[in-house]
């Protein structure tokens, strides 16, 4: 598959103007809870044409994601869908038993936002693939093989021949959503409706993988309908834009009157709400290049207490059956004192996610040091790890996996309290009810179960769960990624206030540059497993040194219709003259 060196996006004014490859009309979506039918989306209409980006974008419980999934049945028992939803002029709401598996898949594809729910855990990556394939097309079991392999190798997913015939649990976040996208990918669908598609992706294979989607739209026609809440990714793909606030539709026009000149208050607030790649740390002068910290030296303040010291640390996971051991980290060395925050970033499956692991205990050090406060966890035993998870939290990166399904939400967040503070009845509730609404969840949510709140809400119930003993240090994987970007700005108010007050150390993994530029004082860099480069915010934003580390910061993209393309151009220039490897 190949792709244009410099992509024009579609101009609406030059699009073509038949009949909608999806027209929808007066939808609303109810579910039936304690007696009572609750409106989740709210008689939406609008319409997607062939070779169109049609971009949903508002909060999390807005109505985003059971609206489009009410268009393939994929509703709960206790939701109900009423309206009109039509798939080139042949109506598709309602659809049930063979009628509607004939179109999923094959004529509408979904890209589903947490891929390790929607993966099935007890068959290969490659069976998934080619289950999907030989669902829809004539293809024998090695024509299907070859189609899988060459969709894992399009979607750049490391080793596609070994990944292949691993399991969903056996890859990192970002290689399980590339899984996701080519499996949805492989029947050319006409309709492809991509519910953050590039939530786990780290910025450089985000950029390549909206290649792909860019050029599945060109190639076949295909409209696509993009749930997101990164106003990069909107700015970056889209050609229309619906903002929807309530189950409601508050807003939809061009994306750049959208950008340019919002007109509902609502929409307002939400682009003011997106941070911004560069606009968070000053530029450095030329004196202040000279200062940059090099990658082998330590924390830049000599003079304040450790939280973590790490020096050359390597793990690796061992060897299981056929598979050898794998060397994730190799060599890394770097600190955390307290108090501050040290952004992590790199491709998924760089050793970011493993180093959190690790200083959480859940992996043990094959080589080199890794001090957490003040406890080697070279060698530890399993005793001496439970005094020191009162000190350490982790916020992980799949809230839908993370929280017991058989727990309510607020006996998920007290269960810390109860295990190492002893707290009971009244006084464990109160504590409960208060980090709900630091976090600002209502208190009816403690009764609820994980799989009834959104995406976003999750997220901040695993946020909650992991401050609740007021950590020296927090890890935290990803804490934003599942989060629109209203509820995003809160919550990273809420968590730089919280780090003034307790003074924790933290280690923040993730993908997006505009906020770890955000939020950290000093980024590293992982690549393959080693650390390629480690600075201040602003050396790293402005100054990066490394080949991989200008890819990466070529690659994030901003919420600017104009100024996105600009980059885009930009990227694909340096990419072409090999400046970058």
């Amino acid at each position: 598959m190949t792709t244009p060196a410099e992509p024009t996006p579609t101009s609406p004014a030059s699009r073509p103007q038949g009949e909608p490859a999806l027209e929808v009309t007066d939808l609303t979506v109810s579910f039936y809870v304690d007696g009572a039918w609750h409106p989740a989306a709210i008689d939406l209409s609008y319409e997607v044409h062939p070779g169109e980006v049609l971009a949903i974008v508002g909060e999390s419980g807005s109505g985003k994601t059971q609206s489009s999934m009410s268009l393939l049945g994929l509703l709960p028992p206790n939701g109900r869908a009423s309206g009109s939803a039509k798939l080139h002029g042949r109506e598709i709401l309602g659809l049930r038993g063979s009628a509607a598996r004939k179109i999923r898949g094959k004529e509408i594809s979904v890209i589903f936002q947490e891929p390790m729910t929607a993966l099935n855990p007890v068959y290969t990556i490659g069976f998934q693939i080619m289950e999907m394939l030989r669902s829809h097309l004539p293809l024998s079991p090695s024509q299907a093989r070859e189609r899988a392999l060459e969709l894992l190798r399009m979607v750049e997913i490391p080793e596609p021949e070994r990944r292949f015939d691993a399991f969903p649990h056996q890859l990192s976040g970002g290689q399980r959503q590339r899984a996701m996208i080519a499996q949805s990918l492989a029947c050319d669908p006409t309709l492809l409706i991509a519910d953050e598609p590039t939530t786990a992706l780290d910025v450089t294979v985000q950029a390549e993988i909206l290649k792909l989607i860019r050029d599945l739209k060109d190639r076949i026609d295909a409209g696509i309908v993009l749930i997101t809440h990164d106003m990069g990714v909107v700015a970056d793909m889209a050609d229309r834009i619906v903002v929807m606030k309530d189950g409601r539709i508050v807003e939809q026009g061009d994306v750049r009157q959208i950008f340019g000149d919002p007109q509902h208050p609502y929409t307002q607030q939400l682009l003011a709400a997106v941070p911004h790649f560069g606009t968070h740390v000053r530029r450095p002068d030329a004196e202040g290049d000279a200062e940059r910290t090099p990658v082998d030296q330590s924390a830049a303040d000599k003079a304040h207490v450790p939280v973590l010291e790490i020096r050359d640390l390597v793990l690796e996971y061992p060897k299981r059956g056929s598979q050898p051991a794998f060397r994730a980290v190799d060599g890394v060395s770097f600190d955390i004192g307290r108090g501050e925050v040290v952004g992590l970033v790199g491709e998924s499956g760089s050793g970011k996610t493993t180093i959190g692991r690790a200083v959480v205990g859940l992996l043990p050090v094959l080589e080199g040091s890794l001090r957490v406060a003040g406890v080697e966890m070279a060698g530890v035993k399993p005793k001496e790890l439970k005094p020191l998870r009162r000190k350490v939290g982790i916020v992980f990166q799949d809230p839908g996996s993370s929280l017991n399904p058989r727990f309510p939400v607020g006996e998920s967040i007290g269960e810390p309290l109860f295990l190492h503070e002893k707290l009971r009845g009244a006084e464990l509730s109160r504590r409960v009810e208060e980090l709900l609404e630091q976090v600002q969840l209502p208190q009816a949510m403690r009764n609820r179960y994980p799989h009834e709140p959104s995406g976003g809400q999750r997220q901040r119930v695993g946020i909650a769960r992991a401050l609740a003993l007021e950590p020296e240090l927090l890890v935290a994987d990803e804490p934003t990624s599942a989060l629109d970007v209203s509820v995003q700005a809160r919550v990273l108010d809420l968590f730089q206030e919280l780090q003034r007050e307790h003074g924790f150390g933290c280690l923040f993994i993730s993908h997006d540059l505009a906020v770890v530029e955000m939020l950290a004082s000093r980024i590293a860099v992982m690549h393959h497993g080693r650390l390629v480069e480690l600075g201040p915010s602003a050396q790293i934003v402005f100054d990066p040194q490394d080949a991989y580390t200008r890819r990466l910061v070529a690659a994030v993209p901003v919420p600017d219709p104009e100024e996105q393309r600009t980059r885009r151009l930009e990227r694909d220039a340096l990419l072409r003259s090999g400046g970058v490897s």
